[in-house]
């Protein structure tokens, strides 16, 4: 029997948000955590910084890579400024400074010749997807209240992801 001419393969949007909040829920529950391993709490004080900056820098280069797609494609700006304005909040929310925008490279290499649209988004797709699967792996050796920013942020870079490639 043919599918109904509205049927689409693949998850629904309205399924991708509501699992992708159900994991921050699911987070969010663990027991408390205040970070410390009932000693001291250096040792845990030190990770939970070091795991914050590797974050804060990882979002960095991520926003780094849309200023740099919409520099290359400025008609995609209206599409991915959004996407970009979460990362950017990303980087504070780790504790991070805001990059300058104006390196379209790193100093010492020579620009790419832009990419086509599709490649740029399916570029950033990949890194969204990326980043949010390290962020999820992270999560286990993170402490109570850092452990739910990650987990939240990493769902948010599977949604933009999704978004991403989306149309």
């Amino acid at each position: 029997m043919p599918l109904p001419p509205l049927a689409r393969s693949g998850p629904r949007r309205r399924t991708l948000l509501a699992s992708l909040a159900g994991a921050a829920l699911l987070t969010g529950c663990s027991d408390a955590d205040d970070g410390t391993d009932g000693g001291s709490g250096a040792p845990a004080a030190a990770q939970e910084k070091r795991l914050r900056t590797q974050a804060a820098r990882e979002s960095a280069d991520l926003l780094g890579q849309y200023d740099r797609a919409v520099s290359a494609r400025p008609a995609l700006a209206e599409r991915l400024n959004p996407l970009r304005a979460e990362v950017e909040r990303h980087v504070k929310a780790f504790g991070g400074a805001r990059r300058p925008s104006g390196a379209a490279a790193p100093p010492g290499r020579k620009p790419a010749a832009p990419a086509s649209e599709k490649d740029i988004l399916k570029a950033l797709s990949v890194a969204e997807q990326r980043l949010s699967d390290r962020r999820m792996s992270a999560l286990v050796d993170a402490p109570g209240e850092l452990a739910r920013l990650l987990a939240s942020v990493a769902a948010a870079g599977a949604g933009h992801a999704y978004l991403l490639t989306e149309g």
